[in-house]
């Protein structure tokens, strides 16, 4: 004797039955009917027609191209430490440890760490430079033998050659303060857009 099942099946659907709304929100499908297909423009056109960029001039193009990293404060502070102590034992190989070669390496050195940290490490910036650029001089500097010799040499190249130091860390702060006063003003927009 065959038994007939009173209720549908978990998967099965009721007839007459409304369909649940698809797609977007707000978007209402009639029951028997297909949802509509989003308008598009014609074929081959672009989907930004004000796409970013255009109209820039080459050299920033290319430059918006190159590689953008995030670096924390403390992924910036060793990336521009390692940097300056590579550059420093390259300065001695190659250049006989010239002071002036080694402070020119250090000037785009301060300004890509200013460029890479992230936005919410900017402060951290002027701060790792100056550090970096001592820790490269380590291996530049003259010194005699010993602590003491490395510790006078370190202190002698710090005095000698403050200027680089000091534009590098310019630099840096410079560059960290107009990217932090372009995105307080970013904020401001959005706020004002909201409002």
């Amino acid at each position: 004797m065959e038994q007939h099942r009173t209720r549908p099946g978990q998967h099965e659907q009721r007839r007459g039955a409304p369909l649940p709304p698809q797609g977007r929100r707000g978007a209402s499908v009639r029951p028997g009917t297909a949802p509509r297909p989003a308008a598009r423009g014609p074929v081959g056109a672009p989907r930004h027609p004000t796409a970013p960029g255009r109209g820039l001039p080459p050299l920033i193009q290319r430059l918006r191209r190159l590689p953008n990293p995030r670096l924390t404060g403390l992924g910036g502070g060793l990336f521009c430490g390692a940097l300056m102590v590579a550059l420093g034992c390259l300065d001695q190989v190659l250049f006989g440890a010239s002071m002036t070669a080694y402070g020119v390496l250090f000037l785009p050195v301060a300004a890509l760490t200013a460029l890479w940290v992230r936005r919410g490490d900017l402060v951290t910036a002027p701060v790792v430079v100056p550090l970096a650029y001592a820790a490269g001089l380590l291996v530049v500097a003259d010194a005699d033998a010993g602590f003491a010799g490395h510790l006078v040499g370190l202190v002698t190249a710090l005095a000698t050659q403050a200027g680089w130091l000091y534009g590098g860390t310019l630099i840096a702060g410079v560059i960290a303060t107009v990217r932090r006063v372009r995105m307080m003003r970013r904020r401001l927009a959005q706020r004002r857009r909201l409002a």
